[in-house]
């Protein structure tokens, strides 16, 4: 009578870690921060499994992977723009003038970008990236 309790409680433990490490965050760490995009189907699938065999751990993986976007394809889009054509969207103290840098954006990319979204992530440049660009810190 304990062997079958043993398999049960095994396999148990077994679906539930693939179902805890099923979700597209682990799997896709370099799609972390994403706002939109097409979802993958192969993300979303995995997470659905989560919901067929438990319903909470699937749900907090759904939320994850929509939170961080790792269930959206990689945009695959590239650009680069001139860092003297930035400029105008820096003040004196080194502030970011987001509205003026949405504007250089869209008409030097054709795109509109969200810089006004709660979910964009900001990372802070050094004086090396600084150095790299060709360019002096100012503030």
């Amino acid at each position: 009578m304990r062997i079958p309790s043993r398999v049960i409680g095994g396999a148990l433990i077994a679906t539930l870690l693939t179902q805890l490490t099923a979700c597209g965050t682990l799997f896709y760490p370099d799609r972390r921060g994403q706002i939109e995009g097409k979802i993958d189907p192969v993300v979303a699938a995995m997470d659905a499994i989560g919901i067929l065999f438990y319903v909470l751990p699937g749900l907090i993986a759904f939320g994850i992977d929509f939170a961080t976007g790792a269930i959206y394809y990689p945009g695959g889009k590239t650009a680069q723009i001139d860092p003297a054509k930035l400029a105008p969207a820096v003040d004196a103290n080194g502030q970011v003038d987001r509205i003026k840098l949405q504007a250089i954006l869209e008409s030097e990319l054709g795109q509109r970008l969200p810089l006004n979204d709660p979910r964009l992530i900001q990372s802070r440049g050094s004086v090396e990236q600084l150095a790299s660009l060709g360019l002096a810190p100012a503030a």
